[in-house]
Formats: C-alpha cells, structure tokens, sequence
C-alpha cells in the first residue's frame, strides 16, 4: 500500500467521523426538540377529576334480578 492509499484511508475516516458527529448532534436537537413538546401537552392535558365517593349504602349488593 502507498503513502497516497493510507492518506486517503485517514482522510475518509476524519470525514467519517465529523459526519457521525454531526448526526449524533442532531438526533439529540430533534429528541430534545420532541421532549420539550411532549412535556407541552402533558401540561396542556386537564386536571384529573376525583373519583366519586361512595356512601356507606352503595357498592355492597348486587342485583342480580333482571
């Protein structure tokens, strides 16, 4: 192998990995660009309503005629 081949092999690597880098880099501005709007709509959602209470009388029997 020549010393033109290994420069070429080094230098395709570099440029390998500053495009990995730059992908990586906007993966995570994408994933924090979709935590922050995920994190929007769970505020936007309502408050739960409370469960009804039930009396001392109800939810004891059942029914079972029809």
């Amino acid at each position: 192998m020549d010393v033109t081949g290994i420069a070429a092999i080094a230098t395709s690597l570099a440029q390998q990995s500053t495009s990995d880098q730059v992908n990586i880099l906007v993966l995570k501005k994408a994933l924090n660009s979709q935590a922050t709007l995920a994190a929007g709509l769970l505020n936007a959602l309502p408050a739960p309503t409370p469960a009804p209470t039930l009396t001392s009388s109800m939810g004891h029997t059942i029914d079972t005629t029809a």
